[in-house]
């Protein structure tokens, strides 16, 4: 089932935040903004983040606040209407006078913000994964760059004997991004043109400006495309690279499993499902597709074991409205979420100040880590995080058992134009251009 009361529950969403911190004098407050989609297509995956969001106040509230100060959250409604989160912006920068802001899911929303964010010098932490080719000194990334969540998957497939590789995604930055990053990495591995399906468009000089297949946010009917995965997976050693993001994820899910196709003839590693989307897609079908973050639910520690139980008696207990209690998940994005305002809370105390660009000075540094239900992140002067990678299979519970992991994995935003073959239609072995220091 997807998650149609949290979406039908949206309109009470914002004025329940306003409650949680009502018994608290505001002097004793500084605010925080919460910019996520809690209504429209981008919600299924989206709200968890506001749930561990509030979660984390608290947890932060309960142990002292932020320089004795308790967070008071400003939650706002990106509607997954991208010029409305700039609007949204604009009101938590320029109104509500937040310190800092934790939000945005899509690339098309962050970028719809960045202008706001850099023209009022204001803080905003990201937490998703996203295709790199940004960096912004108003923004702090704790979300997987290319390098930590695509690359390490194809690596894992060309090890597991896969040869072709077809691109599938959401019509938008990131999925065409990080394919257009995915189809150098491919060649400079040695994976012919031929072997990598979706599709290519060039411009008129012959440059390749697009690589793989996409559809609309919200597109339901993936009949054709199924049926042509079927068929570029017929010799057997093929598999799909999926950016797709969002409540689409479950009708192309549903076709593929109705079309007989399962993990053994074609697997589908996706960026964008986590425990949580598992939730409304067929999981029992879905056996052994696979997933790469920097966090699983299924981690064995005694931090993650703790960040779980901590925040399923948070959800038993909370009185914010339209919050789902029953059947509740973990998830990269919300661990990435609640690592970011730890960061923020240690980089402030460091700085003795919520003051932005004293707060950033500290983050720049390198020195300021959180040791999280993921292992430990350590924010790198680049404004991305070193953290660990692990590859995951889904299970018939929705859950990922861990196949491999690869430890502080460094944050490097740009990757495009890094991997360089010397002909791409014959898909020679190629060389990697030294990267600049």
């Amino acid at each position: 089932m997807i998650k149609t009361n949290l979406i039908k529950a949206a309109a009470t969403l914002c004025v329940a935040a306003a409650t949680l911190t009502s018994s608290v004098h505001a002097a004793d407050t500084v605010k925080v903004g919460v910019l996520h989609s809690l209504s429209g297509t981008m919600a299924i995956s989206e709200t968890s983040l506001r749930d561990v969001l509030l979660f984390t106040f608290d947890e932060i509230n309960k142990s002292g606040g932020v320089m004795g100060q308790m967070i008071e959250p400003v939650v706002v409604d990106g509607a997954s209407n991208w010029p409305l989160f700039a609007e949204k912006a604009k009101q938590l920068l320029e109104v509500d006078k937040t310190a800092v802001t934790f939000g945005c899911w899509t690339s098309v929303s962050r970028k719809s913000v960045l202008p706001v964010y850099e023209k009022n010098n204001g803080l905003l932490f990201y937490p998703v994964q996203y295709e790199g080719e940004e960096l912004s000194k108003n923004i702090f990334y704790t979300a997987e760059a290319v390098g930590q969540q695509a690359t390490p998957a194809v690596d894992y497939l060309l090890a597991e004997g896969k040869k072709k590789f077809y691109l599938l995604g959401s019509d938008y930055v990131y999925p065409q991004t990080t394919n257009l990053v995915l189809l150098e990495y491919l060649l400079s591995k040695g994976v012919p043109i031929a072997n990598i399906g979706g599709g290519l468009s060039k411009d008129k000089a012959g440059k390749v400006i697009s690589a793989g297949k996409y559809t609309p946010f919200g597109h339901t009917d993936y009949q054709q495309i199924v049926a042509e995965i079927k068929k570029f997976a017929a010799s057997g050693d093929a598999c799909v690279v999926s950016t797709l993001n969002g409540d689409t994820n479950v009708p192309f899910f549903k076709e593929y499993a109705a079309a007989g196709l399962t993990a053994e003839d074609c697997p589908v590693v996706s960026f964008s499902i986590s425990e949580d989307e598992f939730r409304g897609l067929p999981a029992d079908q879905l056996v052994g597709q696979l997933g790469c973050w920097t966090y699983f639910q299924s981690i064995e520690s005694p931090a993650n074991k703790k960040f779980i139980g901590d925040f399923m008696s948070w959800l038993k207990t909370t009185e914010v409205p339209g919050i789902q209690k029953e059947g509740r998940v973990t998830c990269s994005p919300m661990v990435l979420s609640y690592a970011g305002v730890y960061l923020w809370k240690a980089a402030v105390e460091e700085a003795k100040s919520f003051d932005v660009d004293k707060v950033r000075k500290v983050l720049e540094s390198g020195k300021i880590s959180f040791d999280g239900p993921g292992g430990t992140v350590t924010m790198q002067k680049n404004h991305h995080l070193t953290k660990n990678v692990y590859i995951g299979e889904t299970t018939k519970d929705g859950q990922f058992k861990i196949l491999k992991s690869f430890d502080n994995v460094y944050g490097e935003p740009f990757l495009k134009g890094t991997f360089k073959t010397s002909s791409p239609a014959k898909g020679e072995t190629t060389k990697k251009k030294k990267k600049a220091a």
